[in-house]
């Protein structure tokens, strides 16, 4: 369980469709994350990079086996597998890019998972609704944030047009990860 949770959280049937739905994407980006740490770990030579990713996998495992934890079966995506290769395989890309190349993958991944729990946190508020899930969603995000942050640190080329898409490509593919994972 993450430091600081003092708070009950609701059993996931209690939970309105939407944030269920939610709740299933955020599972699901946290595999991803999970594995995108390990394809890092696996296929980069270099020591920064190895220390990097070592250091937020533990972050993102704390984050994933507090889902594992609270959400029913039925409240996890069916896609499992393919998040975790997609994560791996994400990783495995960047690290064969060099260094450069990994801090810019995780830098638009984070970017893209810290506006996303924003959202959900956003909505959360709004409705007034379950303020033990809002709590736990910000105490992620600042660390998606602190992962974010530390990762635009590290970029040292400036960003060129091949770069610009990447970071696009993740974007649009991090998208429609979670509209696949909220439905299946």
């Amino acid at each position: 369980m993450p430091k600081g949770r003092t708070v009950a959280l609701p059993s996931t049937p209690s939970l309105p469709r939407w944030l269920r739905a939610e709740l299933r994407s955020d599972h699901a980006g946290e595999t991803g994350a999970v594995w995108l740490y390990l394809g890092l770990k696996q296929c980069s030579r270099d020591r920064a990079v190895i220390e990097f990713a070592e250091s937020h996998l533990e972050t993102e495992r704390a984050h994933l086996n507090l889902f594992e934890q609270w959400l029913d079966t039925a409240d996890k995506s069916l896609l499992i597998p393919l998040w975790r290769l997609a994560g791996w395989a994400l990783g495995a890309i960047a690290a064969l890019g060099g260094p450069n190349m990994v801090y810019v993958t995780v830098s638009a991944v984070e970017t893209f998972v810290v506006a996303h729990y924003g959202d959900q946190i956003k909505a959360l508020e709004r409705s007034r609704l379950y303020p033990e899930v809002a709590e736990l969603l910000k105490r992620f995000n600042a660390d998606e944030n602190l992962h974010q942050a530390e990762a635009e640190e590290r970029v040292v080329l400036q960003e060129n047009a091949a770069m610009h898409v990447w970071r696009a490509l993740i974007t649009t593919g991090s998208a429609l990860a979670v509209k696949a994972a909220r439905r299946i």
